[in-house]
């Protein structure tokens, strides 16, 4: 699940369990009497709840709450990667420009891929390459992910200086409408 996703539940979640919680207020009270009639009743006011269930409930949003703060904070690109320069330094290579390099060369060197969107994962001693290609509907497949492994990676490799470079492309083909015959 994406984030957004996951923000989208949380807070329908959230929503739903606020208007419960007003409509157990409203229905658990006496119809209101006057403007100094209190909400709840006496006899709601006087029998207490189970602690042991309020703080289990209270516990579980905590821990939710954590959980989505932490995942709010993770990024989902790599920002930059280390190139090893090879006299003992390291260059920081940026992530985006990367990414650009090599959809811009899949773009001019695969033939039959109307988009490409490449993202940058791993770590940035270990990177990874996420390649999403919109083929159109005349390209094989097998011709695409051989001019990929081929040239392509052979330079994205080289320009971060990894003599292996992990690397997962998913293909999905455009739909070419249909022509109306009149």
């Amino acid at each position: 699940m994406t984030l957004a996703v996951v923000n989208r539940v949380l807070l329908a979640l959230l929503g739903l369990a606020l208007l419960a919680a007003g409509a157990a207020v409203l229905t658990a009270s006496r119809p209101l009497g006057g403007r100094h009639e209190p909400l709840l009743a006496p006899g709601a006011r006087s029998w207490p709840p189970p602690w042991w269930a309020v703080l289990a409930g209270l516990g579980a949003c905590v821990l939710l709450a954590l959980w989505w703060l932490l995942s709010q904070l993770r990024r989902g690109r790599l920002p930059a990667v280390l190139v090893d320069t090879g006299d003992g330094a390291f260059a920081v290579l940026r992530g985006r420009a990367l990414e650009e390099a090599v959809a811009a060369d899949v773009r001019e060197a695969v033939e039959g891929v109307a988009r490409c969107r490449v993202a940058l994962r791993g770590r940035r001693g270990a990177p990874a390459l996420r390649l999403v290609l919109e083929l159109e509907p005349h390209a094989v497949p097998a011709d695409v992910l051989e001019a990929l492994a081929g040239p392509v990676l052979a330079r994205a490799r080289g320009s971060v200086a990894l003599p292996a470079l992990p690397t997962e492309a998913r293909l999905h083909v455009t739909p070419r409408r249909a022509r109306r015959v009149t």
